[in-house]
This record gives C-alpha cells, sequence and structure tokens, in this order.
C-alpha cells in the first residue's frame, strides 16, 4: 500500500530528489491506471495517495520557485 507523503517530509528533500519522486509517482499512477483497466488492482486508494503527493510535490516546487524569484 502506498501512504501518501507528508508535506514535511517533502521540504527536506532536494529539488532533484523531488524530481526523482516525482517522476517515479507518475510512473506508478500510469502502472495504476493500467492494472485497474485490467481489473488487477484491487485498492484504489493507492492511485489517490499517488495523486495527492504529486500534488504536494508540485506546489512545492513552485512555492520554492515563487520564493527564488522573490529573494
Amino acid at each position: 500500500m502506498l501512504t501518501p507523503m507528508e508535506i514535511k517530509e517533502l521540504r527536506e528533500k532536494t529539488d532533484v530528489e523531488l524530481d526523482r519522486l516525482l517522476a517515479d509517482l507518475r510512473n506508478k499512477t500510469r502502472e495504476f491506471r493500467f492494472r485497474i483497466a485490467a481489473k488487477q488492482l484491487n485498492d484504489v486508494r493507492d492511485v489517490r495517495d499517488a495523486k495527492k503527493t504529486i500534488a504536494r510535490i508540485l506546489t512545492l516546487k513552485r512555492q520554492r520557485k515563487e520564493t527564488a524569484k522573490a529573494g
């Protein structure tokens, strides 16, 4: 079971680590879609958790970008 990462955990990661994690989660989401179509995925909650973590990563990256522009 995939658990969504908390924003505290994500803030401790570097931009490179976030990019890697984002790519990995997008691949997992793609795999989940295929498994759902083939009726092989029993727990669709994993998809929701992956999407939440992706959204948190993108939000954090956008915040870092805005902070860098302002500072």
